[in-house]
């Protein structure tokens, strides 16, 4: 069976053996998992879309099942008009391909992981929008100020003591850092939530043993790749994440672009930024790990060093936790 999501209606396609349609039918939301309920345990492929872990786990409850299909697979597929009937027609006939790769369901905690992220993510970028309005307005006053946390602090510190502003306005003004610290004190809530849940799982620990991984890169990491039981070797993990470099070929030609960005933006950038660190503590270290990071920066250079330690991180990753073992950093001697 194929069921096309939604909020309200939902569309469910069953094929028999000999890939033949019984039915392709419309269900309100109440109805659904009384239908599924009813139908003998079967196979059941579902786009990987919002709400999908959810009935996954609720169709695995009822005895089914279920796959879960990357979506850009099942557009090729769609015939004629984009409706819920060919949607759900699709998805039927794309789960008959041959090695088909599947999105692994996650767990309740794991989506309970991956929201608090997203909702820090808002709220830093919250942070930065108050910080940035602030130098924009006070630009036009002749008041300038850099970028960083400390700079804005001062700078509306500052504020309070320029008498040519109206009172007013610099009350106005003075609230902007009152709203900067309401949404600092709730990121520091969420940084703090996730340190106590990177330090009580065993996962978490094994992946921050890697150099320039922390505990929001490290949950984060875990959330959405798990165990990475999804993939079958260590290079998979880093072209899903979209840190390997596009490929144009015809013929006897080949020429590798820039990397394609695949995956999800947030866990790159995190990825991204660790490299940087990792660069970083390099410097102070002569261990076999930092001697071959300084020497990718000398060879290509940063840009270059960076995206491509963010891909060995990210590869370390699966295969400590396959083997479920800590990092550990060898003597370059």
């Amino acid at each position: 069976m194929a069921v096309d999501l939604a909020k309200n209606v939902f569309q469910v396609c069953a094929l028999n053996k000999n890939d033949k349609v019984l039915f392709n039918k419309k269900l309100r939301r109440r109805e659904l998992a009384e239908f599924m309920a009813q139908q003998k345990p079967s196979p059941v492929y579902t786009e990987a879309c919002y709400s999908s872990h959810y009935w996954a786990r609720r169709f695995k409850q009822m005895g089914h099942s279920p796959f879960l299909i990357p979506a850009q697979h099942v557009t090729p597929f769609v015939r004629g008009n984009k409706n819920d009937h060919n949607d759900a027609l699709a998805i039927a006939e794309c789960s008959k391909r041959p090695d088909l790769r599947f999105v692994p369901i996650k767990t309740e905690r794991q989506q309970e992981i991956i929201a608090l992220h997203r909702i820090r993510q808002r709220q830093v970028r919250a942070r930065l929008q108050i910080t940035n309005q602030a130098r924009g307005l006070l630009t036009d006053f002749g008041i300038i100020f850099p970028q960083g946390h400390k700079a804005f602090k001062d700078a509306i510190n500052d504020i309070q003591t320029q008498e040519k502003l109206a009172l007013e306005f610099r009350h106005f003004i003075v609230s902007l850092k009152e709203e900067y610290n309401f949404v600092s004190a709730k990121i520091k809530q969420l940084d703090d939530y996730l340190a106590r849940h990177c330090e009580a799982e065993p996962n978490c620990q094994i992946v921050r043993s890697i150099p320039g991984v922390g505990c929001l890169t490290a949950t984060a990491l875990i959330a959405m790749l798990d165990k990475g039981q999804g993939f079958t070797n260590a290079s998979a993990p880093g072209v899903w994440i979209g840190l390997t470099p596009k490929q144009f070929a015809s013929g006897d030609k080949s020429h590798m672009g820039r990397i394609t960005k695949r995956g999800d933006r947030y866990l790159r950038s995190l990825l991204v930024q660790g490299a940087n660190t990792a660069i970083q503590w390099a410097k102070y270290r002569d261990d076999s790990y930092s001697l071959w990071i300084k020497q990718l920066v000398a060879r290509v250079g940063r840009s270059k060093a960076i995206i491509a330690i963010a891909h060995k991180m990210i590869r370390l990753a699966w295969i400590l936790l396959q083997k479920q073992e800590m990092f550990r950093l060898k003597s370059s001697h």
